[in-house]
């Protein structure tokens, strides 16, 4: 009944893309502004702690607006694709054939109760999905209610996130020896990543991957020198 009642008011109540605002598809990301996206190389972007560093797209035009409406804007069902680009991204990397344990960035009891919910674990929930990998949440917390990144330069990044996170460490025992997929939305300075890892490798987690939606425009650079 309730999947009727779904379907009959799909039909009245038409989705808009997102992004163009067209009906044609009924769908949140119409195909045409999809295949707008354009992927960076199929190889790391940066290591940060011994730890390599993949970024599917830029963050810009259709890439930013999905991920701030996501994050800001409770628009809950671009979950999905941001995962799909995740992974469309992922399956072309040679490190896809391994098996991880997703860990998405955790967020504050603040921000939870604000937001009602963590942007990244829906994408991870999603990405999960594609690629039957398994998702771990109860390893790292988030202590701190840092100030959003987007704001300040490189050093106050740094020190925002300083003590930002703690390790659940009676829960590491069983699983440091598996293969570790941090997975977050940007990569700017690496901030993020750099104090997630050093807190894996410090409770004896040596099988690490970092893996970003977007990263800033600054790294494009750095596949262009």
């Amino acid at each position: 009944m309730f999947k009727f009642l779904s379907q009959l008011l799909d039909l009245i109540y038409k989705k808009r893309c997102y992004f163009c605002k067209s009906t044609k598809e009924n769908s949140k990301f119409c195909s045409k502004c999809y295949a707008k996206i354009k992927f960076l190389p199929y190889t790391s972007l940066e290591v940060i702690n011994k730890t390599k560093v993949y970024s599917a797209t830029i963050y810009k035009d259709i890439i930013q607006k999905m991920i701030r409406g996501l994050k800001y804007h409770k628009q809950r069902e671009l979950a999905l694709y941001q995962a799909k680009i995740m992974y469309q991204y992922w399956c072309n990397l040679e490190i896809s054939k391994q098996n991880f344990v997703i860990v998405p960035v955790p967020i504050s009891n603040k921000r939870l109760k604000e937001r009602h919910y963590n942007h990244m674990s829906l994408v991870a929930n999603e990405f999960a999905k594609l690629t039957g990998y398994e998702i771990n949440e109860n390893l790292i917390i988030r202590v701190k209610d840092t100030k959003p990144q987007y704001k300040l330069s490189k050093a106050q990044r740094a020190k925002n996130l300083k003590g930002a996170f703690e390790a659940i460490k009676e829960n590491f025992a069983e699983e440091k020896e598996k293969n570790f997929l941090i997975f977050d939305d940007i990569l700017t300075t690496g901030s993020t990543i750099s104090e997630i890892t050093k807190i894996f490798q410090k409770n004896g987690a040596k099988h690490l991957t970092a893996f970003t939606t977007s990263c800033s425009e600054y790294h494009r650079h750095i596949y262009e020198t």
